[in-house]
């Protein structure tokens, strides 16, 4: 189904987008739209002409940083919800039908150890990222049922990989690189969740397009192995090559207000369809942590 097609990738810059951009780019026309590039999805007017004579679109932009909105509340109510209203009014606008959204795990609440389908409720997210994810997938459903539209909604657990730009390994790299004798960590270490590298995402979402043609597709995406702070932290003060480094850990389960310290996504639909992960959580973050340190030309033991 993706040949040949005219593809609007919003956030196309960022970390997701630029390597679904790279691995779509090779057999369909690619337009980024991104706020790295000065073009933001709040200007309605703006986007609905750029939009125009495309025939699938990819929604990706959102609000990276979660723990930002206890400070900024309309935060996620503008870069989540609005723009997603945006994106679906300028596509109806232009009559274009193909959506495919990036959700998220948020959705769930927390629900500790509980493993969670795609037809759980009652959904009562504990963050406004996981809030603003939520309404955006209520309001692609009504633009589904309403206009004739078709989506494929994704709700993926930590995405890590090359050009990550955010995250706890990444958040990590840059405490360790100023201060490579001491970790500050947030919450107690032991927030454990399935970590999952960009290209097995990706693989997932465009098997998921070929094979499942409901008007609305919703799928969990996630390894069925997990992994915690403390042990990321371990990997990444190895891979950096240091020793001695002295772990400080706050005394809460969570990292920040609005954070689930355990997640657990049941992914027996997308399975069902032939997809797993090539990488297991630990082994996703330890490459990602890889593919960082190599971007940011870090060389081992010359701090």
């Amino acid at each position: 189904m993706l040949n040949k097609k005219k593809i609007f990738i919003t956030g196309g810059a960022g970390f997701i987008g630029s390597n679904l951009v790279e691995r779509l780019g090779k057999q369909n026309q690619i337009a980024v739209y991104d706020i790295r590039n000065g073009e933001d999805l709040l200007d309605f007017e703006k986007l609905k002409k750029a939009i125009k004579n495309h025939n699938f679109v990819f929604h990706l932009a959102s609000n990276p940083d979660i723990a930002k909105s206890e400070k900024y509340p309309k935060l996620d109510l503008d870069q989540g919800i609005i723009t997603t209203f945006n994106v679906l009014e300028a596509m109806r606008q232009n009559n274009i039908k193909k959506i495919v959204y990036t959700s998220g795990s948020g959705v769930y609440g927390d629900q500790g150890t509980k493993y969670t389908k795609e037809n759980f409720g009652p959904l009562l997210p504990v963050s406004m990222y996981g809030a603003s994810k939520l309404a955006a997938e209520a309001l692609i459903s009504a633009y589904c049922n309403m206009y004739g539209m078709q989506s494929w909604i994704f709700r993926p657990a930590n995405i890590v990989g090359r050009r990550q730009t955010h995250g706890v390994g990444y958040d990590f790299i840059r405490k360790l690189k100023n201060d490579p004798k001491n970790l500050q960590i947030l919450g107690d270490g032991s927030q454990s969740k399935s970590y999952l590298y960009v290209d097995d995402l990706i693989n997932a979402i465009i098997l998921a397009i070929e094979k499942s043609n409901d008007k609305v597709n919703l799928f969990n995406l996630a390894s069925d192995t997990f992994v915690d702070v403390k042990t990321i932290a371990k990997i990444t003060i190895n891979e950096m090559g240091l020793k001695n480094v002295k772990m400080h850990f706050g005394t809460s389960p969570r990292g920040w207000k609005g954070d689930v310290p355990k997640v657990r996504i049941n992914t027996e639909k997308i399975n069902q369809l032939g997809w797993e992960p090539k990488l297991i959580s630990k082994e996703a973050v330890r490459r990602s942590i890889r593919d960082l340190l190599k971007e940011m030309g870090y060389i081992k033991n010359k701090i």
